[in-house]
């Protein structure tokens, strides 16, 4: 379980320049990407005395009103949710699965990066992915006493001497559209890496493992969430920031994002949600081809047209390569992110602007309110 240093290349597209292929087309390599094998953490995970906390069986969770005879169903954690009911529920019924007669069990796997500034001058900043299991209660996982979070990658930026390479090659600058697409497919080409043949071999035919209590079964990997902030999450799902339909899980317009909260709202979500598609896949891969092999600018009016009612970008998504023939939309599996859109957002610009009000009242209130703030215990 230890660090491995990899590279990624990415394939230069140039605007009015005509390549044989993609494959074909000049490359820029990026070194430096430190990232640790999934495989080898889900071992180490298994393999840790805290397992033994890990629930396995999903199951729904209720609870009776005291004076009332219905019960409600509380969704408290991702192994009561019904998303793991389901998986778990086919993967018990999956009759491809060839080997041992085995008990099989889901070991869910949570995601979370965000772009990190270390100091408040200079441009010092790193960008960690982790992994955490949903297996864990949240009560135990959210303690950093836990250790819960393996680090499992760390995402260079593109390098000062992208620019010198591509000049070099192509005789000009590459433009801002240029720029923008290759740092998407580095990301991509990072998680390629990532999830790499073993990882998927265990997705597929699941990993055998002797748990604590002696009985061996066998782990299947799921993915079930990934938070990040919007431009990040814009970013892996391959979409456009704040294109015509801003949402990475839904194809709901930018115009239509006042009526959020309604009725006619959430049943919009459902019904337009975001799922991948072959259709989808060729109309990227047609993309692509046209950038490369005819030279068409990424802002070319025939790209613009078939991506733009989907906000579509021309970037292959990692996940669709590797998990779409297994029947995972990975569109779904990028979940609000609290931080970043409430308390960060609109609690945040809210509070802002009660201290404005406050402060335009005048008087003593912004001290009053202060002298509240210092009396709750830390």
């Amino acid at each position: 379980d230890g660090w491995i240093e990899g590279s990624a290349a990415i394939p230069l597209p140039c605007e009015g320049v005509k390549q044989k292929s993609e494959s074909d087309a000049p490359k820029f390599d990026v070194t430096g990407i430190v990232y640790r094998r999934p495989l080898e953490i889900i071992k180490a995970a298994l393999s840790d005395p805290s397992v033994e906390t890990y629930h396995w069986i999903p199951f729904q969770e209720f609870w009776t009103p005291s004076g009332s005879s219905a019960p409600e169903r509380i969704y408290s954690e991702l192994y009561n949710s019904d998303a793991f009911i389901e998986e778990y529920t086919r993967l018990q019924n999956n009759p491809q699965i060839i080997g041992p007669r085995l008990e099989r069990v889901v070991i869910a796997i949570m995601l979370w990066s965000d772009s990190t500034h270390l100091a408040s001058f200079g441009n010092a900043s790193l960008w960690p992915i982790y992994m955490y299991f949903g297996n864990q209660s949240k009560y135990v996982r959210s303690k950093s006493t836990s250790y819960a979070a393996a680090h499992l990658a760390y995402i260079p930026k593109l390098s000062d001497t992208f620019q010198d390479f591509y000049r070099t090659v192509f005789g000009v600058a590459a433009s801002s559209d240029t720029i923008t697409h290759c740092k998407r497919e580095l990301m991509h080409l990072i998680w390629l890496l990532i999830l790499d043949e073993d990882f998927m071999h265990i997705y597929v035919h699941g990993l055998e493992h002797v748990f604590f209590d002696g009985v061996r079964r066998l782990v299947f990997p799921r993915l079930f969430t990934y938070a990040a902030d919007y431009p990040e999450k814009v970013l892996l799902a391959c979409i456009k920031y704040l294109g015509n339909c801003p949402c990475p899980r839904c194809y709901v317009l930018k115009e239509k994002i006042a009526d959020m909260g309604k009725k006619p709202d959430l049943r919009n979500r459902i019904s337009n949600s975001r799922n991948d598609s072959l259709n989808i896949q060729a109309d990227i891969a047609l993309v692509r081809q046209w950038m490369f092999e005819l030279g068409l600018p990424i802002s070319n009016s025939f790209i613009v047209n078939k991506l733009s009612p989907q906000s579509l970008t021309p970037v292959q998504s990692a996940f669709s390569k590797r998990f779409f023939i297994h029947g995972f939309n990975h569109y779904e599996m990028f979940v609000p992110d609290l931080l970043h859109e409430f308390e960060l957002g609109v609690w945040k610009a809210t509070f802002t602007h009660l201290l404005r009000i406050l402060v335009a009242y005048g008087g003593q209130g912004i001290q009053v309110l202060n002298e509240r703030y210092r009396q709750v215990p830390t």
